[in-house]
């Protein structure tokens, strides 16, 4: 991440949003681990708009809880993935579908 900031740094390219979803870890249960630090740590370094994409690294039964997290450490926004057939092969197991999206005031 310190690298993409350096990029655009060094262009004069401020109309940037870093999204962050996750890294690859030991942990089994989640594809990946959700790291709440990164958004109060990163605000510390740069004026960067940050987008959560809590969708994209576990089920869908804990969007919610990880996104309303997100906004709780200082996100400027999230990124969920909403699909109506859940087995599309691109992301469908861990987006959510309609129905959970308007259900969960996410």
């Amino acid at each position: 991440m310190a690298f993409k900031r350096r990029v655009c740094d060094v262009n004069g390219n401020y109309n940037v949003i870093l999204c962050e979803r996750g890294i690859r870890t030991f942990e089994t249960a989640t594809r990946f681990t959700m790291d709440l630090n990164a958004v109060p740590v990163l605000r510390h370094f740069d004026a960067f708009t940050h987008h959560r994409g809590s969708s994209h690294g576990s089920e869908s039964r804990v969007h919610p809880a990880l996104a309303k997290a997100s906004v709780a450490v200082g996100a400027d926004g999230l990124i969920l993935e909403v699909h109506r057939n859940r087995e599309a092969l691109s992301d469908g197991p861990q987006s959510l579908v309609p129905e959970q999206f308007r259900q969960n005031d996410v």
